[in-house]
């Protein structure tokens, strides 16, 4: 059963290099992986709780969506959407608050901070609190939850927003799922080894510390005059340089290849000057850089393009939340008139449904197939290795209704079988 992986992205700012190096280049490969269902989205309604200018939030918010698209993430093989073109998602967050204590709210870091500053300033406590800020950990739930995501890259101050999630999903499970577990407990995946790219200075490369490197804004003149700036000791060329140390070769190894690595301290420790080494730098990155750069550029100036493409990846994440959000709102008793007449007489009389059955043929493989309520063949599956891999995608199925990639073959028509799929959410 593929792990799927949801990562936000944040919708304010300016990306530079290091955001790059360290979250989207790695970001991208590990969404390429096989066995991997990823979703990635552009986290604007959090960005109305810390901005509230909306010419810079709506310039960001695109400028950031084609910075990802032009860094090589694939639409075509990941779930790419804004936030707030998928309305399922607030809804699925007054789920969640209905059933999240206040008290836990309270102990969420960056409320706890928010009142810290504003008695230090000799204010009232919650002075600069808004209900935005208060409830952010179960906006960032729902945004976890409404897929199902096994895991969440987060950086370390946010694990404490997925313990929450998890949290509140086995609440929601506790109180409406009747036995069945609606949601999926998600796991925090943070990288101990993620690359921290030095800024000009030496320290990390960061906009507080205004010693980045621009990753696409002022073009290649920015980036010479960035890596021109780069600090670096007093020795003249021909002198031997330290190359340990230094936050140029630091940045160089970022993207250079194992051979270049080892050709540019050999360099170095040779006597090449300061100003030819950084000549090198720009080169290499430029090579990169540059191609993702003219791709920027064209969809910064073709907008309809990248919100087709996000549009698109909506359209995707919806054919997921909407039907998992009836199933949601059923559990919940947020139901039609209709569909509440459960005497127990009526239950007795309810009609046949459709039936997974699983086995296990000579070849030692476990299968799963899917009958209609009359015993027709809809569904069947590929061979697993182990009899709890079917039963996953037997729950899986039964849960969310059709998924494009279950390794099935189909039998009957596409109607038919989500006919057949709908019948599980609606018992």
């Amino acid at each position: 059963m593929p792990q799927r992986v949801l990562t936000g992205i944040t919708t304010t700012g300016t990306l530079h290099l290091g955001n790059y190096v360290g979250a989207i280049r790695p970001a991208i490969e590990a969404s390429r992986k096989p066995g991997v269902e990823s979703f990635f989205f552009m986290a604007d309604f959090h960005a109305l709780i810390k901005c509230d200018e909306p010419d810079r939030l709506a310039h960001s918010s695109r400028a950031i969506a084609a910075t990802w698209l032009a860094a090589g993430l694939d639409p075509e093989r990941v779930t790419f959407y804004r936030q707030s073109d998928v309305p399922e998602i607030p809804e699925l967050t007054w789920l969640l608050t209905c059933v999240t204590a206040k008290g836990q709210m309270n102990r969420a870091h960056a409320y706890k901070a928010a009142v810290d500053a504003a008695v230090a300033a000799g204010e009232e406590p919650d002075a600069n609190v808004s209900m935005g800020l208060f409830s952010y950990p179960v906006l960032m739930a729902a945004d976890i939850l409404m897929f199902n995501a096994h895991k969440v890259p987060v950086g370390k101050d946010q694990v404490q927003h997925i313990e929450m999630a998890r949290d509140v999903a086995q609440r929601f499970n506790h109180l409406f799922g009747q036995g069945r577990e609606l949601f999926t407990l998600p796991e925090a995946v943070t990288d101990a080894e993620m690359e921290l790219l030095p800024g000009l200075d030496g320290r990390k490369m960061s906009k507080s510390y205004d010693n980045v490197i621009p990753l696409f804004e002022g073009g290649s003149a920015a980036l010479k005059d960035a890596v021109a700036r780069i600090v670096t000791d007093s020795k003249l060329p021909g002198e031997p340089k330290d190359p340990q140390g230094q936050a140029l070769v630091t940045i160089y190894d970022a993207f250079a290849t194992t051979e270049q690595r080892a050709a540019f301290r050999a360099a170095l420790r040779g006597g090449l000057g300061w100003g030819e080494a950084k000549q090198q730098l720009v080169a290499l990155i430029e090579g990169q850089i540059g191609p993702m750069r003219e791709r920027y550029a064209e969809l910064m100036a073709h907008p309809e393009k990248l919100e087709a493409t996000l549009q698109a990846g909506a359209a995707k994440a919806r054919a997921i939340a909407v039907p998992f959000l009836k199933t949601l709102r059923e559990a919940c008793g947020l139901r039609p008139y209709t569909s509440t007449a459960t005497t127990a007489a009526a239950k007795t009389e309810k009609a046949a449904l459709p039936v997974f059955k699983q086995y296990r043929e000579a070849d030692g493989k476990f299968y799963f197939k899917l009958l209609s309520a009359g015993g027709e063949l809809l569904l069947q599956s590929s061979g697993f290795e182990q009899g709890r891999d079917a039963g996953q995608w037997v729950a899986r199925l039964k849960r969310e209704g059709w998924v494009a990639d279950a390794p099935v073959q189909r039998e009957a028509s596409e109607a038919d079988i989500a006919a057949a799929l709908a019948a599980f959410q609606e018992d």
